[in-house]
């Protein structure tokens, strides 16, 4: 990425997180005022003594199990209601779990405006029960326990309007048309129709449409029109209750543009990367994009990834995740012609011989294996290919050790890199590149002539220097990793107490082992401060989740909202955006930290970026957590977490470098 994207990045993810900060205040307002927040506890309070105030009761209930609500209502009437939550022995909770009933006040697919978030255990002073009223209006709320690692705790509550509780009524569609207009009202070139939906009952399941007269399809991004003459587009929109809306009509004329252009850019795109014998891509598929234009010129190229909204195309597309893929395309002029839409199709593989769990690594110098080749923070864009003896670029070239200065650096680049040209492993042009991104580095410069420091090699003696607090355990594996125990129940965690880091560089390997088709749910925990005899948190493992930032790792398609690479309860990263890959499979993890602003990496791709700034809350809201404000700490220690016996998560080769 270059630096004008990485500004672009950051720029874009500041506006984001200033939108998040005053939309939270609003919400935490109001919940404050409504005496839903814990610690402002009007109406949320134990069921016993308590006048019935609403006509209908929804009751939560919950025992010593983090993946699931023992009970939970799933259909309501809009209006008033009493919601009693109850975390309690008599539920079944004999462990002293403390879960929450959360209300999901972020997420524009669902209701919002129910700000609900009550905390209970078996030994609270109420005994772990409590109930609070609200107003329910119709709609769709997403609940779920808030508390790190249940997020597996959720469900959805769909509330009709009154009556028979059955939602009947069928959803409103409306269709938007964009474009160049001419004096006759008609689109000149192309015209672009983005279909919307509204339902106030069980809400929106999908759309629908068909174009001038064809079998109807899914909407899943706008439709372009861009071939001359009248068009019609139907549409309709089913709720998740069934209810089909009426269909609806739009009609677009397109006229020729004016002038002598009237012909579409012409798109090509080119899939770039190593394949194996079955013509599927090992790793990585790289797709380019050109368009050419002989008269009027190229305004703009634009690509949908797997039936995504179209994105408008600056730089090739680089897709890590193992499956099937499809990269839709298409150019307008300066004229305004636009092509018709085309796509390709490709797969992309993991290696040929995955490391099998358990099985020792190679001894290389290094571990990185990175898609890419990387020398320090230089892309060189050659694939980071693996020799015969099992090592790979990336490692052969060491950039993580210390050196003495440049030139040693450069001399033994140099070295590397003749052997690869003469094995066959890069051509000449991945040798100047390698080279090239060499020189631009600092690697051996004055300041980073240390390297990275290596805090877990695999050894038991590397191990004993990291110490564990709380619930679950972490055991050493045989080929140098670390597993959390299937055997060993709660939420705990692994930190480093030899050292706290300011500004630095973490780098590590983690694998999702969680059994079957299920996600485990885990993190990395950074700039906490020390967790014992803390004055207002005596959890150890509590210590790094409220004064800490934990990176987030789940590639669940459901449950936590927050995906890999989110930086727990501030910063969002949707699990597209997340470079998700199938659990068993080793990623190079990376973050970085200077001054109060963090990078987050997965396998050499900038996922995620965030600003520590002070004034942030915690999403969604939890009991005595102090947001950002009491997380502004210039160094701190490192943790990795371990969530539960399900959550089954193993990390290796763990090294930091200060920067």
């Amino acid at each position: 990425m270059t630096h004008g994207s990485t500004r672009a990045v950051a720029a874009a993810r500041a506006a984001t997180a200033r939108r998040r900060l005053a939309v939270l205040l609003a919400l935490c307002l109001a919940a404050l005022a409504l005496g839903t927040l814990p610690g402002a506890r009007a109406d949320q309070r134990p069921a016993e003594g308590r006048d019935p105030a609403a006509q209908q009761v929804l009751t939560w209930t919950a025992d010593n199990d983090i993946t699931r609500y023992l009970s939970a209502p799933t259909t309501a009437v809009a209006g008033e209601a009493t919601l009693v939550f109850e975390n309690s022995a008599a539920t079944g909770n004999t462990t002293g779990m403390p879960h929450t009933l959360t209300f999901d006040t972020s997420n524009p697919e669902y209701n919002n405006d129910v700000a609900v978030n009550i905390m209970a255990n078996p030994n609270d002073a109420n005994g772990g029960r409590y109930e609070v009223t609200v107003n329910l209006s119709p709609g769709t709320y997403r609940f779920f326990c808030a508390i790190p690692g249940h997020g597996q705790m959720q469900g959805e509550l769909v509330v009709t309007e009154g009556g028979s509780g059955e939602d009947t009524t069928p959803p409103e569609a409306t269709a938007d048309v964009d474009g160049e207009q001419n004096a006759d009202g008609d689109y000149v070139g192309s015209a672009t129709v983005t279909l919307a939906a509204t339902d106030g009952g069980s809400g929106v399941d999908r759309i629908d449409y068909a174009v001038d007269g064809d079998d109807f399809t899914p909407y899943e991004a706008p439709i372009v029109l861009n071939t001359v003459g009248e068009h019609t587009v139907t549409y309709r929109a089913t709720d998740k209750a069934g209810n089909v809306s009426a269909d609806r009509t739009v009609t677009v004329r397109v006229v020729e543009p004016s002038g002598d252009d009237t012909t579409p850019p012409e798109v090509t795109a080119t899939v770039d990367g190593e394949r194996n014998a079955d013509g599927d891509y090992v790793t990585m598929a790289t797709v380019s994009l050109t368009a050419t234009d002989d008269a009027s010129g190229v305004a703009g190229i634009e690509y949908s990834l797997n039936g995504g909204a179209f994105t408008p195309y600056t730089a090739p597309v680089m897709v890590h995740s193992v499956g099937d893929h499809t990269v839709g395309y298409r150019a307008t002029d300066n004229a305004g012609n636009s092509s018709a839409t085309e796509s390709v199709a490709f797969s992309v593989v993991p290696p040929d011989d995955p490391e099998e769990p358990g099985e020792p690594p190679t001894d290389c110098p290094e571990s990185d294996d990175r898609p890419l080749v990387m020398v320090g923070d230089e892309e060189t864009g050659v694939p980071n290919r693996t020799a015969p003896d099992g090592c790979t670029i990336n490692e052969v070239i060491e950039d993580e050790r210390g050196w003495s200065s440049k030139g040693s650096f450069l001399t033994h680049v140099r070295t590397v890199t003749d052997r690869l040209y003469i094995a066959g492993m890069i051509d000449e042009d991945g040798q100047t590149r390698i080279m090239a991104a060499a020189e631009r580095s600092d690697v051996g410069e004055p300041g980073n002539r240390d390297g990275y420091e290596r805090i877990l090699t695999g050894t038991e003696q590397s191990l004993d220097r990291w110490a564990h607090v709380g619930g679950g355990a972490f055991e050493l594996n045989d080929d140098g990793s670390i597993t959390s125990s299937t055997t060993v129940p709660g939420m705990g965690m692994l930190w480093f107490p030899e050292a706290q880091y300011g500004d630095f560089s973490l780098r590590l390997k983690f694998r999702d082992d969680a059994p079957g088709d299920a996600s485990a749910n885990s993190g990395v925990f950074v700039r906490f401060p020390r967790v014992h005899n803390h004055p207002e948190e005596s959890r150890p493992e509590w210590v790094a989740i409220k004064y800490g930032h934990e990176v987030q790792i789940y590639d669940g398609r459901y449950g936590d909202q927050y995906k890999t690479g989110s930086v727990y309860g501030f910063d969002v990263v949707n699990r597209g955006e997340a470079m998700t890959v199938p659990g068993g499979v080793w990623n190079d993890y990376e973050i970085r930290v200077i001054d109060q602003h963090y990078w987050i990496y997965r396998n050499g791709l900038l996922i995620n970026e965030f600003e520590n700034a002070p004034g942030q809350l915690f999403s969604p809201p939890r009991a005595d957590d102090p947001g950002t404000d009491g997380r502004q700490h210039d160094t701190g220690y490192i943790g990795l977490q371990t969530h539960g016996t399900s959550d089954v998560i193993s990390f290796r080769d763990i090294r930091i470098r200060s920067l």
